[in-house]
């Protein structure tokens, strides 16, 4: 499955910091390709089904490129390599041991709630193609 093997940002769409984060990517996606699906959509749980994927978690950030399936820091990771500059750079935080970076990503992965509630995507028209239902 996948959407024309276009890369995809799965996120918790009762979440408004999630949602705030989809905001900022699709502001910032230099390439106009990342497309976005609520993790909870009917979508998102074909797509994990039909992978043989672990049931996806919702405090979890998970990007889809290239039909493999990429998840916590290594995720937003990938994501800023779609930005322009400066945020294309935070790369560099890859050599970061992964361990630390998902240890600072569970830490506010923990308290998403607390740090933003209430926020919800409203896409332009041209944005609402990008967002699979």
């Amino acid at each position: 499955m996948g959407v024309n093997n276009v890369p995809i940002v799965l996120y918790d769409g009762d979440c408004g910091f999630c949602n705030r984060s989809v905001a900022f990517v699709v502001k910032r996606d230099k390439t106009k390709t990342i497309h976005f699906a609520a993790i909870q959509s009917e979508f998102t749980k074909d797509l994990f089904e039909i992978k043989g994927w672990e049931k996806p978690d919702f405090s979890t950030f998970y990007f889809v490129e290239n039909d493999v399936l990429v998840q916590k820091s290594n995720a937003a990771l990938r994501v800023f390599s779609y930005f322009k500059m400066p945020y294309s750079m935070f790369v560099v935080f890859k050599i970061v041991p992964r361990f630390i970076r998902d240890y600072v990503y569970d830490f506010i992965a923990k308290r998403r709630q607390k740090i933003s509630n209430g926020f919800c995507v409203v896409p332009s028209e041209e944005e609402h193609t990008r967002f699979i239902h």
